[in-house]
């Protein structure tokens, strides 16, 4: 009886990770760049044409190079909301949106959200779309059910997801450039509610994604690095000259050095992970909110619930425009409508609920994943009562410097209960534009497109200069 406990134990962890495991069929991954885009979506419209058939890679109108304002080149800019939902509507609208939207319409006095046509325009190159049709029949989820075991760079993993954790794979490892430089990049927070005092940042950061680089022969080569940063503060004065460097493994916890000026030392961060609150944000930031998801995958289970028609933050061209007058854009409550743009699309729905063993101050998520480009577009936090308590919303705009893939960098992270929200990842008001770069560009030669640039020595020497 005991010998055959265990094989029936044994029997049962297999079918469990037998789903997290299984490549698709050769015969499956042929769909891709046919009845599939090439990272997976389906390229046929909706049965009602609210959603229309995938269009292509998005280009800009002639004329356009970096530094000039992306919405003044954008094909769609005279797009009108075909409607705005408000509190009067909400109810009507209720099935094409989260819980996390519904709360703001209703409890939120003045929000609202505008809704334009739908405009499928993420493309990604030749290459990435080879590498993941590769990944389609090549990569793997490692046995304990979380670890991403092996994938192609520069290629979606899961282009045919199966299950949760696959396409939440998909979203960390998004198609995007090799690196990304904010030059004075802003971030901001909310008045206090019944106050009027913003809190305003400025800061420079550079990324560099070595999951995204061609040369290498897998994600897993060169130590498994997902991506290398480094962050100054240049704004308020009491942060100005504080700084981070990190290296975040894909499977592995981040290794962090933070530069405290006033104490001229760089202090490692082994805990600076998940539910901590973000250096200097008056509590209003956890680390893993960065970009929507910022963490490894393995203190939640991650249910795909399936594929869900939501209204989502897309071609939100104006959260870009780095000219613009902040006090235009951000109000005391939310952010001006008019600065967003909401689109009907398909969504992967993701819940994601803490394992057992582990706390987190979110501990029920549920992520909602563009199909078309496999950004997290939005999502709802649940506190530990299981009310809902925040709105997170990634603003996603094709990149026409890497090709028209669509990527998101400004987000906003809004506290429906405590009534605050945290704009960040900008360059509103900073008076530089963000910039991705690709393998071919001269900045991709420069010294923090290296490894061995990401160091405490180095963030010692920059922030002490």
């Amino acid at each position: 009886m005991r010998n055959l406990l265990m094989v029936s134990g044994w029997v049962v962890s297999l079918l469990i990770l037998a789903p997290a495991n299984a490549a698709v069929t050769p015969q499956e991954a042929e769909k891709l760049g046919k009845e599939l885009t090439s990272v997976g979506a389906e390229k046929a419209g909706n049965a009602d044409g609210s959603i229309p058939a995938f269009e292509g890679n998005d280009a800009p109108l002639p004329g356009w190079e970096w530094g000039k304002n992306r919405f003044d080149y954008w094909k769609y800019k005279t797009d009108k909301p075909l409607f705005s939902i408000d509190a009067s509507n909400v109810d009507k609208y209720a099935a094409h949106l989260s819980d996390s939207q519904v709360q703001a319409l209703k409890t939120i006095k003045g929000y609202r959200m505008d809704v334009y046509p739908t405009r499928r325009t993420c493309g990604i190159s030749a290459t990435l779309a080879e590498r993941t049709k590769a990944n389609a029949t090549e990569a793997r989820i490692g046995a304990d059910g979380w670890s991403l075991e092996h994938a192609r760079t520069a290629g979606v993993p899961f282009p045919i997801p199966k299950s949760g954790i696959e396409v939440m794979y998909n979203a960390k490892e998004r198609p995007q450039s090799v690196g990304t430089t904010w030059n004075d990049g802003t971030s901001i927070i909310s008045p206090r509610p019944g106050g009027d005092e913003f809190t305003w940042y400025q800061w420079h950061q550079y990324f560099y994604w070595p999951t995204q680089n061609s040369a290498r022969t897998s994600m897993e080569a060169d130590g498994n690095i997902e991506v290398y940063g480094f962050y100054t503060f240049s704004k308020p004065a009491g942060l100005a000259g504080q700084g981070l460097i990190y290296t975040v493994p894909i499977n592995k916890d981040p290794e962090q050095y933070y530069y405290f000026p006033g104490q001229r030392r760089v202090r490692r961060l082994p805990t600076y992970i998940f539910d901590t609150p973000f250096i200097g944000y008056e509590n209003q930031y956890l680390i893993d909110e960065q970009l929507l998801q910022w963490s490894t995958l393995d203190r939640f289970e991650y249910k795909l619930i399936g594929k869900k028609e939501l209204y989502v933050p897309v071609n939100n061209f104006r959260m870009y425009e780095y000219k613009a007058d902040p006090k235009a854009v951000f109000g005391k409550s939310f952010v001006n409508p008019e600065y967003r743009h909401y689109e009907l699309r398909r969504v992967w729905e993701i819940d994601a609920r803490i394992k057992p063993g582990y706390r987190h101050l979110a501990a029920h998520r549920i992520y909602y994943i563009d199909e078309d480009s496999v950004n997290i577009v939005t999502a709802t936090d649940f506190d530990e009562q299981g009310r809902v308590w925040k709105l997170l919303e990634g603003y996603q705009v094709p990149a026409w410097e890497i090709g028209g893939t669509c990527v998101h960098a400004p987000i906003l992270m809004w506290d429906l209960q405590g009534g605050r929200y945290v704009a960040d990842w900008m360059s509103i008001g900073g008076g530089n534009d963000i910039k991705w770069i690709k393998e071919s560009d001269p900045e991709a030669k420069l010294a923090w497109m290296k490894p061995d640039f990401y160091t405490p020595e180095t963030l010692r020497a920059l922030s002490e200069r």
